[in-house]
């Protein structure tokens, strides 16, 4: 089966997951991904296996810049038809506070899209959305 596929079959089952579960380095440290009304929620669970900094415990930030990229891929996954798929051009990372060791949880959102390239803001929290450890600013190409 090929990625236009288990895109297709993501959207006929409402599942943003099965796309999540389907990309080889998202499935190795955990990330998810779920409906909330209209949005794609991604989810990354606070294991050992991410920590960067032991002595805090803190979310390694290579797995949050990571991760947050990941969200705004699912993002334009999921909104774009299933033939359409996205390719990182840059992200940007600003790493607002520590990201402890517990679940997280990311959304992107769309701020500009053209025909071929769109921008996606994606937000990681833990507690409270409203307080971001990290936020990532991206441009994708949208191949056809």
């Amino acid at each position: 089966m090929n990625f236009t596929e288990i895109i297709r079959n993501a959207k006929e089952a409402a599942d943003p997951g099965v796309i999540a579960r389907a990309i080889p380095y998202g499935n190795f440290i955990g990330i998810d991904a779920h409906l909330d009304g209209d949005a794609v929620v991604c989810t990354i669970p606070g294991d050992e296996m991410i920590v960067g900094n032991p002595v805090l415990p803190a979310i390694h930030g290579g797995v949050i810049g990571a991760f947050l990229e990941h969200a705004a891929l699912m993002l334009l996954m999921w909104e774009l038809a299933p033939g359409q798929l996205p390719k990182t051009i840059n992200v940007s990372i600003d790493y607002l506070r520590s990201g402890k060791l517990e679940k997280t949880f990311a959304q992107g959102k769309v701020t500009r899209q053209g025909r071929r390239v769109a921008n996606v803001q994606a937000d990681a929290w833990q507690a409270d959305p409203d307080m971001p450890i990290a936020v990532a600013h991206g441009h994708f190409l949208i191949m056809d």
